[in-house]
């Protein structure tokens, strides 16, 4: 910082690449390598958490939950695992994030099915909002056009939510293959955002391709939120919204500033690296505290819903006869009392 501000810029702060591992670590202080020991220990009781999750939901949940329920809670520990793995190995920063990108993208779908599942599967689903419609006007795509029409809740309309969802877990594979063709030609970098690039192109096509995902998965919610309140829903989405936010968001916000040089670089870390950096270190914090909620959350066991028709019997039964007055006596079958 202090030859940034003489005019005169350390090597590293011009650099393209991360530094290698061992430079990173001789690099460190004291504070810094204890903080280096909280990060990794959090990153390994994170997973040690999920495990214990994991072996609880395949002896207690219905064996059609386990592994969509497994899915969505090892978004955060994942996430961290990425993270802290980068963390210690800045090069592989790239395909850490990519790692982490391509689990969350199918998470994403996984979510929206969990929903539907709680609410009996599919076929109830149907039944239970047989005249219903859903709401389209809203977040990430939609929640400014209030005119949009409600569309009706059919076969159809749920196979393209869910096709929705599954186009990204699909696609964002894809383009991360491409990613890495490109960057062993030298045609891609992670930090390099002229237009020249191809790095801004594919962001603003996963961009894309991310609203597109979080869009179904909104709109499933604004339809079930009532319905599965019992079932803790709306804790369940806020994590995985603070998921959305902080891997996604968060991110792109310290990159910028990053790429800004607002960050500034601290040898041997540039910028970019720095700001990398500072994105793994938060993450570990976070997917740590998410994973240790989600526990609570999702280590209950809920019971399943009534189905449609046992609501219809149960609303029919408390509807009393008409009831005969005899010498000021009512009978609640309708007959006069002896």
């Amino acid at each position: 910082m202090e030859g940034e501000e003489n005019g005169t810029l350390h090597p590293s702060c011009g650099a393209s690449e991360p530094p290698y591992s061992q430079e990173l670590l001789q690099s460190l202080d004291l504070p810094g390598r204890f903080l280096f020991a909280i990060l990794t220990l959090m990153t390994l009781i994170a997973n040690l958490v999920f495990i214990e999750e994991a072996v609880y939901i395949y002896r207690k949940m219905p064996s059609s939950k386990r592994s969509i329920i497994i899915w969505v809670n090892a978004a955060a520990p994942v996430i961290a695992t990425t993270s802290c793995t980068g963390m210690w190995i800045p090069r592989s920063t790239m395909f850490t994030d990519f790692t982490a990108a391509v689990f969350f993208a199918i998470v994403i779908h996984k979510f929206l099915v969990m929903m539907i599942k709680d609410c009996g599967g599919q076929k109830l689903l149907l039944e239970r909002f047989e005249n219903g419609h859903f709401k389209i006007s809203t977040g990430p795509c939609c929640c400014c056009c209030l005119c949009l029409p409600r569309v009706r809740i059919t076969r159809r309309s749920l196979f393209w939510l869910k096709l929705g969802t599954l186009q990204f877990a699909f696609l964002r594979p894809v383009l991360m293959f491409l990613s890495i063709v490109l960057w062993t030609n030298g045609n891609y970098t992670l930090y390099n955002v002229s237009t020249k690039g191809a790095a801004i192109w594919i962001s603003c096509v996963v961009g894309v391709l991310t609203i597109i995902a979080l869009w179904p998965v909104a709109i499933m919610f604004q339809q079930v939120r009532t319905l599965l309140i019992c079932k803790k829903i709306i804790p369940k989405f806020a994590l995985y919204q603070f998921i959305v936010i902080l891997n996604h968001l968060q991110a792109s916000v310290i990159n910028i500033l990053a790429i800004r040089r607002i960050i500034p670089c601290a040898p041997p870390l540039s910028s970019s690296a720095r700001g990398a950096y500072m994105t793994q270190q938060l993450l570990i914090m976070e997917m740590f505290l998410i994973t240790l909620i989600s526990r609570v959350v999702y280590r209950r066991k809920y019971d399943d819903l009534e189905p449609p028709e046992c609501k219809a019997e149960e609303a029919g039964d408390n509807k009393q006869t008409p009831k005969v007055i005899l010498n000021g006596t009512v009978s609640e079958d309708g007959l006069p009392r002896v």
